[in-house]
């Protein structure tokens, strides 16, 4: 039988559930036995539902409360307790025989650093930090490992508590290697995660403003937001896209605003990435990251946006991760 690893993230958003699914193709082909979990459906009852919802909803219509809640979140770790602490039992049983355990969201890696630390989980935990900016809440001193992807990362994490840090390249998935830029007038992909959240529209028309480049905005499930740039018609408005890779392969900048996996899925592939009206809470702390150790240049406002789109569209690439791979070092955990 191949050796059992549970990787726990959460279906807030697809960032989180990106990594877990790239995590288990990686080791699923060195011949580990992966099961994945959403933390979601950990939760009892519909309280996982209901958080996800008001998630969704916060950073929709308050978008600024989402970072008033993120920043008074930090000292939090004893509210985080209690909510995970509902979770335990479904979170043990998903575990298992698992002989390494890995989490890609913040409050699994607060309860599985828990019960490690209670002695409750005899796997070792290892959480992958997929933010650039390192938030109290992603950081358990019970977790074995914890995996960054930059030197400034692991500083960080290991300023809050964080015995072991590796640093290591994104987990994308193989089709984001690069290839040759695209021909034509240049084109600018605007993404906002799987919510479409954000000043999307105001980002598009700044953008067609400038003259530099054509939007392409991908929507993913709003389909209210698609409508009102398609009706806007200074964009080409896009909904949910299956294939990114090929989607890239024909634009040449890449705008985001949450500083999330598509950033690092387009600087792997080669793309050009700008940060412009990026959402409050991660989205600004991992602006500032990404644009401190010059991954992603952040555009502040529209007087800037032409000359950064300019600089970013004939300026040399910057991006430079780390040689080792996060699956190298849960496989290393899992022997």
């Amino acid at each position: 039988m191949n050796q059992p690893i549970a990787v726990v993230s959460a279906s807030f958003g697809s960032g989180h559930d990106g990594v877990a699914a790239e995590l288990t193709r990686r080791l699923t082909s060195r011949g580990f036995d992966v099961r994945r979990h959403d933390f979601v459906d950990l939760v009892p009852g519909h309280l996982g539902r209901l958080l996800r919802e008001g998630y969704h909803r916060q950073l929709t219509t308050a978008p600024r409360t989402w970072g008033w809640l993120l920043a008074a979140a930090g000292a939090g770790s004893a509210t985080a307790a209690r909510m995970t602490a509902l979770a335990d039992r479904a979170l043990l049983e998903a575990i298992g025989d698992a002989s390494a355990v890995v989490s890609t969201y913040p409050l699994a890696s607060q309860a599985l650093g828990r019960l490690r630390a209670q002695h409750r989980i005899a796997a070792p935990v290892c959480t992958y930090l997929t933010d650039l900016s390192v938030h109290p809440l992603w950081i358990h001193p019970g977790v074995d490992v914890h995996i960054g992807l930059h030197d400034d990362v692991a500083r960080h994490a290991k300023e809050l508590g964080a015995a072991d840090v590796r640093v290591t390249a994104p987990a994308v998935a193989p089709g984001f290697a690069p290839a040759p830029r695209a021909g034509g007038r240049p084109r600018a992909l605007i993404v906002a995660g799987a919510w479409g959240v954000g000043a999307i529209e105001r980002a598009a028309t700044d953008i067609a403003a400038t003259g530099v480049a054509t939007p392409v905005v991908v929507c993913g499930r709003n389909e209210r937001l698609r409508g009102r740039i398609q009706r806007r018609g200074d964009a080409i408005a896009l909904g949910w896209v299956d294939d990114m890779p090929a989607l890239m392969r024909t634009c040449h900048v890449v705008v985001q605003n949450a500083g999330g996996l598509s950033s690092l899925e387009a600087l792997t592939a080669g793309l050009p990435v700008l940060t412009y009206r990026c959402i409050p809470g991660h989205g600004r702390t991992n602006a500032e990251v990404l644009d401190r150790i010059g991954w992603v240049p952040w555009i502040r406002d529209r007087a800037g946006l032409a000359a950064g789109l300019r600089r970013a569209l004939h300026g040399p690439e910057r991006f430079s991760p780390a040689p080792a791979q996060a699956e190298d070092v849960i496989a290393e955990l899992a022997a």
